[in-house]
């Protein structure tokens, strides 16, 4: 049996046995692993189901927009430029604007941390959510065989560090499970909170069973289960839940925001953490959408304040960190008959960090008049969202084999945008 088809079975073992790992993994923690805790870190944000890139970054200067919109456009900005209204647009450059619910990114943008990118997305037709969302993890739009994630096959190329030391914690997800974008032969962890990642049994009970583990490490089982004790032993030594906010950073409540805060935490207790990812749902909004308040308000509103604290709450490592937004694809231009939005072509995303040529909107705007929709509906596509993931990935964390972290993609440095 090989090593890594062991660990999935194996910790459905250990749970019948009476212990309870509560992190799900696709393989085990190997010596090859990098630990870089000087080096760079990513934060992938996941937004599934589809984020409204028209209400998220407004095109105000946009005629078209509004009368395509009659009931859920967001109103242009007040005459005064400075003035943030909870009822209008928040202008960037004059042209684009963000919802007012995410007023709290503002102040990043002006500090040149924040680059919004409009019309970026997947070179595919799906409008299937299952379909583009693994087209958008795997970096491979519309091939379905692909059997690992882009992150991944980051790992196994060129990291951040020439001289690191060996981390489990090297990518970890902030999630129930492995997500597909994390998938693959390279050691990954995924936890639903810092407070979960342990080996759950009574005292004695716990020593016997790792004693248990550790007896004959040359076997696959006993060398694996020792692996996963001193994993959990690393993180209860660094313990990142001594590091509080920092700076004033006030997350909110939600989990999207309570697992933002122990990324930050990660981060804080220095365990070689290299590649971050979280994701938030509650983005598909056929019915009742709303404007400036609503469905997709309250959604923004948590998305915005959630990342705003992470950005405090790290303070100077933002230097060496970029935090990464994506979401499957964008929605209709025009709004349905039930207020809403139906699934639709291209989309937005954001890319904040020290290292990011902020203060701008990014990428090429195709235009709102009928002869420039894509398929006569949607917001055209001018960006593949490979290019601003491969520009990432290059100048941020230094990876140089592109063409095996997308394989197929033929877009070179010629066709970024100058984000990082």
């Amino acid at each position: 049996m090989e090593r890594r088809a062991f660990v999935k079975s194996g910790a459905i073992a250990l749970v019948t046995m009476g212990l309870s790992p509560s992190f799900l993994r696709r393989t085990a923690f190997g010596a090859e692993l990098l630990w870089a805790p000087k080096g760079k870190t990513l934060i992938c944000l996941f937004q599934r189901g589809a984020a409204d890139a028209l209400n998220m970054i407004v095109p105000h200067g946009e005629k078209a927009y509004y009368a395509m919109r009659p009931t859920i456009a967001i109103p242009r900005p007040s005459g005064l430029a400075r003035t943030i209204s909870p009822l209008a647009a928040v202008d960037l450059d004059g042209f684009f604007g963000l919802h007012p619910a995410l007023a709290p990114l503002k102040p990043l943008y002006d500090r040149g941390l924040l680059a919004p990118v409009h019309a970026v997305g997947s070179p595919s037709a799906t409008r299937s959510h299952f379909d583009a969302q693994d087209y958008m993890e795997t970096g491979t739009p519309d091939v379905k065989g692909t059997a690992d994630g882009w992150l991944n096959r980051y790992l196994a190329v060129k990291g951040t560090c020439d001289e690191c030391k060996t981390s489990p914690f090297r990518a970890v997800s902030l999630t129930q499970q492995t997500p597909r974008i994390l998938e693959g032969p390279n050691e990954t962890v995924a936890m639903n909170s810092l407070s979960e990642f342990t080996v759950r049994a009574a005292g004695s009970q716990a020593d016997r069973l790792e004693a248990l583990y550790r007896t004959g490490s040359t076997d696959l089982v006993h060398g694996t289960g020792a692996e996963m004790f001193d994993a959990v032993k690393m993180l209860k030594a660094a313990n990142p839940r001594q590091y509080p906010p920092r700076n004033g950073a006030e997350y909110p409540r939600s989990q999207f925001g309570q697992r933002l805060m122990q990324i930050a935490q990660l981060l804080k207790a220095d365990v070689g953490l290299e590649i971050a990812f979280a994701d938030v749902g509650g983005w598909d909004t056929h019915v009742n959408q709303g404007s400036t308040s609503g469905q997709l308000a309250g959604r923004l509103d948590d998305f915005a304040r959630s990342i705003a604290a992470l950005v405090t709450d790290l303070g100077d490592r933002m230097g060496d960190v970029v935090i990464l937004t994506m979401s499957e694809f964008g929605r209709m231009a025009r709004e349905n008959g039930n207020r809403g939005t139906d699934h639709g072509h291209a989309g937005a995303l954001f890319v904040l960090g020290g290292g990011v040529k902020g203060g701008k909107v990014h990428g090429s705007w195709p235009g709102l008049e009928q002869e420039q929709l894509y398929e006569g509906r949607d917001l055209a596509l001018t960006t593949d969202f490979r290019a601003v993931f491969a520009e990432v990935t290059a100048r941020h964390l230094g990876a140089a084999k592109l063409d095996r972290i997308f394989p197929g993609f033929s877009g070179n440095e010629k066709g970024w945008l100058g984000l990082v």
